[in-house]
């Protein structure tokens, strides 16, 4: 069972930014997870949400705005302020021994999202610990045409596991991972997801007890905003 820090560790710092994944790995998680989508410019940028009023406290979409605007652009947050990364400093800032779950975020643009985040990865060879995440299993179809050794891993939607476990292209999508969230986790889908050969990595997983259990039932990844409170759990 692997930590992974929720947009790096994001209870305490600013999310999906260089000091919150940075944090995460010294509060003792095994990595971070993150999201990632284009910018008008081109370019793979950490961030979550599609407009930057929440995070950067600006009007404007990221995928209408350029790189040379969005790098001026800080996350704020209670916990504090950090510019906004690219995901190509991610990978270079970060030790190779830390696993990633990237996150494609796709809306608009989604096949050069895909296409771009296959190239960084495989020419930077992170397909050894990396796994790509998507709700939208056509977005990882087109990762997987230009980057076929990545992994994958299919994001369920609350209300919707039923939906991997019944359709071929979800399946195909998500050939190496299922990424439930924690309330449609149970010991038998678990075993179940196993079975067809997917590791599970559920999502979002705050509180020490339910973390036990999950990995009690043999869940591989467990995604939370507080990995520090999850690993002095587990010791």
């Amino acid at each position: 069972m692997r930590i992974l820090g929720h947009r790096g560790a994001s209870a305490d710092a600013p999310e999906n930014t260089l000091p919150a994944f940075r944090l995460a790995l010294e509060q003792g998680a095994d990595g971070v997870e993150l999201d990632v989508r284009l910018c008008a410019s081109g370019e793979v940028v950490v961030f979550h949400d599609e407009t930057l009023e929440r995070l950067a406290g600006r009007p404007g979409r990221v995928v209408q705005t350029p790189w040379s605007a969005l790098r001026t652009l800080e996350v704020v947050c209670p916990r504090g302020r950090a510019p906004i990364p690219l995901l190509a400093e991610v990978l270079e800032a970060l030790p190779r021994t830390a696993w990633l779950n990237v996150e494609l975020k796709a809306d608009s643009g989604w096949l050069r999202l895909a296409a771009r985040v296959a190239r960084l990865l495989v020419e930077g060879g992170h397909q050894s610990h990396v796994v790509v995440s998507s709700f939208h299993p056509l977005c990882l179809l087109a990762l997987a045409a230009r980057g076929p050794t990545l992994r994958r891993g299919y994001l369920l939607e609350a209300g919707r596991p039923a939906w991997l476990e019944s359709n071929p292209l979800a399946l195909w999508a998500g050939r190496d991972a299922v990424h439930p969230p924690d309330a449609e986790v149970t010991e038998e889908r678990v075993q179940r997801w196993h079975t067809r050969g997917r590791e599970v990595a559920a999502w979002t997983v705050d509180e020490p007890g339910r973390a036990r259990t999950l990995a009690g039932w043999g869940v591989d990844f467990l995604i939370t905003n507080r990995p520090g409170l999850l690993r002095e759990a587990f010791r």
